[in-house]
């Protein structure tokens, strides 16, 4: 063999061993490139089903804290509405006891009232305090006459106050007061007539 077929020789040999070289160094890498590219496609998939899963959590909790507030806030409404329907009644309740202060019924009311009361107290004299309006026909005649039936001084004040209806009495001395004014008995009697006032109103949703 010549020499120079003896360097072609050794030159496709080392050739050989490099090409042979370079596709093992390539395969390894293709495998490399293709566990890390399905490393990544798991790792990402896992990232995925966490957020997904996270993102679930979290609309599940918003929808109930929705649904909790939607019902607080229907909750709220609906007391709100019995409590204005309440509020009309005792409007249109106390618009009723105006009119009745405008009848003679409501007069003959007032001074068996005043009488009634004047014996609870059991002094020897007493003073009435009257709204303006009934000031003006409840005179100290009428209340003499009362006077002369209890034996007992009933003197009418000089002093009005706003209310309804109804009157004011105290002793003599000042140590009693009696608070019998409409407005006054109407706001004792509250509690109980609302609870009343609101089975009438309600009654058809038990």
């Amino acid at each position: 063999m010549s020499v120079k077929d003896g360097l072609i020789a050794i030159t496709n040999e080392v050739l050989d061993d490099v090409q042979k070289e370079a596709q093992a160094i390539i395969f390894a890498a293709e495998n490399e490139a293709k566990e890390a590219l399905k490393a990544a496609k798991d790792q990402a998939d896992q990232n995925y089903k966490n957020i997904m899963n996270q993102a679930k959590t979290k609309a599940e909790i918003e929808r109930r804290k929705i649904a909790s507030i939607t019902e607080v806030e229907m909750r709220n409404r609906i007391l709100q509405v019995k409590e204005d329907l309440v509020e009309f009644a005792f409007e249109k309740a106390t618009a009723k006891l105006k009119e009745f202060t405008a009848t003679k019924e409501y007069r003959d009311y007032l001074i068996k009232m005043v009488e009634r009361i004047t014996k609870r107290i059991d002094q020897k004299n007493v003073v009435v305090q009257v709204n303006e309006k009934d000031k003006t026909w409840l005179t100290q005649d009428l209340l003499n006459r009362s006077s002369k039936k209890l034996r007992c001084e009933i003197t009418l004040s000089d002093q009005t106050e706003e209310f309804l209806g109804g009157c004011k009495i105290q002793s003599g001395d000042g140590k009693i007061i009696y608070n019998s004014t409409l407005d006054n008995r109407l706001k004792e009697l509250k509690p109980n007539l609302r609870v009343v006032v609101a089975k009438i109103l309600f009654e058809k949703e038990a």
